[in-house]
C-alpha cells in the first residue's frame, strides 16, 4: 500500500523552479481588485510548502548523515513500517481491506480539495468545501449502492427497506446529485463566477480520479484477493526497486517532470518487478484464501473466500521456446496460468504505472508544492503514495473484464429472480425451446 519514491534532493530543484517561475508583477483579481500576493505565470498563488515533518527520534539518530543518506534512511524505515501494516490488514481479511480503501479514498480527496481551497482561499468562495464533501457523499452513495446490489443480492431482497432502496437507487442518487447541483448554482456570486466554475470542475475531476478508481479497487478485490494484492505489490516493488537502482546507479535523466528519475532506475525497476510478480503470484496462487472470489454468505451474514480454484490457479506444464530452452536447459516449465497474466500486470506497473506519478508531479509543479500533504514523514501525503495505484487499479479492472471474466451465471440468476413471475416463466419457456433445438433436451412429445 505504500511506495518508495526517489524524491531525494527535490527541495533544491523545487526552489530553483519557484525562483524561475515567480514574477514580481501583481495581478488583478477577477473582481478587479489588486491582489498583493505574488502570482505564478498561471495566475495561481503558491501553496505553502509544509515544514520538515521527520520524527525527532529519526532526526537525532541520523543527524550525522548527509541530507541524501538521511532521506534514504527515513524513507526506508517508514516504508518497512507501512509494508508491515499492509501485511497486517491483509491478515485481517477483505472487510478491513475495503474499509482501508474507503479511508484512503477520503484522505486523498481531502488532500486534493485542500490544495484547491488553499490556492483560492483569498477569494472566499462560498460553500466550496461544503459542496465538495457533499458531492463526495453522493458519488460514494451511488457506487457503494451499486456494489451492495450486486454482491448482497439475497440480503437486499430479504429486507424490505433495502429492496426499496435498491429498486430506486439510481433515482435517489440522481436526486441527491441534482440537489448539490442546484446548491452550487444558488451559491454563485457576482465577479467570482469563473473561479467558482473552476472549483466545480476541480471537485468533479477529483471525484473521477479518486472515487471512481477506488471503487474499481473494491471490484478487483471481489474477484479474489490475489487481484488486489499482486497489482498493488507490483507497483510498490517497482517504486522501491526503481528508487534503489536510481539511487546507486542512476546517471541518465528520464523525464523533466521528475528530474531525479533515471533510465537506470526505470529499467532496473522493470526487470525486478517482473521477477517479483512471477514469484509472488506463484506463492499466492496455491492458497484458496487468495484466489477465491470474495462472496457474501447469506447463512452466516459474512464474507467467505472458499471455493474450488479455477484452471487459472492450477499448475500446468508449458513448453519453453527454443531460445529459453537453450539458455536454461529446460524443455518445459510447470507454473500457474495466472503467472502469465502477472507478467502483463507487472509490465504495466513498471512501464505505464509511473505515468500516474508523472501526472501527479506535473500537478504539484503547477502549484509549486513538493507533496500533496505531510501525512507520512519522508513520503508526503496519502495521495503521493497512491498516484500510481489508481491507474493500476483501472488497468486491472479492464484487464479482468477483457481477458479473465466471462458471463457470471450467479448474476444472471439474480437478475432473473428479480423479474415478475410471468416474466420468469416466459424466459423459462424460451430457454427450454432453445435447449431442445440444440439437442440438449428431448423434444416434447405431441
Amino acid at each position: 500500500m505504500t511506495e518508495l519514491r526517489h524524491r531525494g534532493g527535490a527541495d533544491s530543484e523545487l526552489q530553483h523552479q519557484q525562483s524561475e517561475d515567480k514574477g514580481s508583477d501583481t495581478e488583478l483579481r477577477p473582481d478587479g481588485a489588486s491582489d498583493s500576493e505574488t502570482k505564478t505565470d498561471t495566475g495561481v498563488p503558491d501553496v505553502p510548502v509544509p515544514a520538515d515533518d521527520t520524527p525527532e527520534v529519526l532526526n537525532k539518530a541520523l543527524s550525522g548523515l548527509s541530507s541524501r543518506w538521511k532521506n534514504w534512511w527515513v524513507r526506508g524505515i517508514l516504508t518497512l513500517a507501512m509494508i508491515s501494516f499492509f501485511f497486517f490488514i491483509i491478515y485481517l481479511g477483505p472487510i478491513v481491506l475495503m474499509m482501508i480503501v474507503m479511508v484512503v479514498q477520503i484522505k486523498c480527496f481531502h488532500e486534493i480539495i485542500t490544495i484547491g481551497y488553499s490556492v483560492y482561499h483569498s477569494y472566499h468562495l462560498p460553500w466550496f468545501r461544503t459542496l465538495s464533501w457533499y458531492f463526495l457523499l453522493c458519488v460514494n452513495y451511488f457506487f457503494y449502492g451499486e456494489t451492495v446490489t450486486d454482491y448482497f443480492f439475497t440480503l437486499v431482497q430479504r429486507e424490505m427497506p433495502l429492496r426499496i432502496l435498491s429498486k430506486y437507487h439510481r433515482f435517489i442518487s440522481f436526486a441527491l446529485y441534482l440537489t448539490g447541483f442546484c446548491m452550487f448554482v444558488l451559491s454563485l456570486v457576482k465577479k467570482h463566477y469563473r473561479l467558482q466554475f473552476y472549483m466545480f470542475g476541480w471537485t468533479h475531476v477529483t471525484l473521477l480520479i479518486v472515487v471512481t478508481q477506488s471503487h474499481l479497487i473494491i471490484h478487483n478485490l471481489f474477484e479474489g484477493m490475489i487481484w488486489f494484492i499482486v497489482p498493488i505489490s507490483c507497483v510498490i516493488c517497482n517504486d522501491i526497486m526503481a528508487y534503489m537502482f536510481g539511487f546507486f546507479f542512476g546517471r541518465t535523466p528520464l523525464i523533466k517532470l521528475s528530474p531525479k528519475k533515471t533510465w537506470e532506475g526505470f529499467i532496473g525497476g522493470f526487470f525486478a518487478t517482473v521477477v517479483f510478480g512471477i514469484l509472488l503470484s506463484y506463492v499466492m496462487a496455491g492458497y484458496s484464501y487468495f484466489v477465491c472470489p470474495v462472496e457474501f454468505n447469506n447463512d452466516s451474514n459474512s464474507f467467505t473466500v472458499d471455493c474450488e480454484p479455477s484452471e487459472l490457479f492450477q499448475l500446468q506444464d508449458y513448453t519453453l521456446p527454443t531460445v529459453l530452452e537453450t539458455l536454461t536447459g529446460w524443455s518445459t516449465v510447470r507454473m500457474y496460468p495466472f503467472q502469465i497474466h502477472t507478467i502483463a500486470l507487472s509490465t504495466f506497473a513498471s512501464v505505464m504505472g509511473p505515468f500516474g506519478g508523472f501526472f501527479a508531479s506535473g500537478f504539484k509543479r503547477a502549484f509549486k508544492i513538493k507533496d500533496f500533504a505531510n501525512t507520512i514523514p519522508g513520503h508526503g501525503g496519502i495521495m503521493d503514495r497512491f498516484d500510481c495505484q489508481y491507474l493500476m487499479a483501472t488497468f486491472v479492472n479492464v484487464y479482468i473484464a477483457s481477458f479473465i471474466r466471462g458471463p457470471n451465471p450467479t448474476k444472471v440468476i439474480q437478475q432473473l429472480l428479480a423479474l415478475r413471475l410471468d416474466q420468469q416463466l416466459q424466459i423459462f419457456n424460451s430457454m427450454k425451446t432453445h435447449l431442445i433445438e440444440k439437442g440438449l433436451l428431448p423434444a416434447a412429445e405431441e
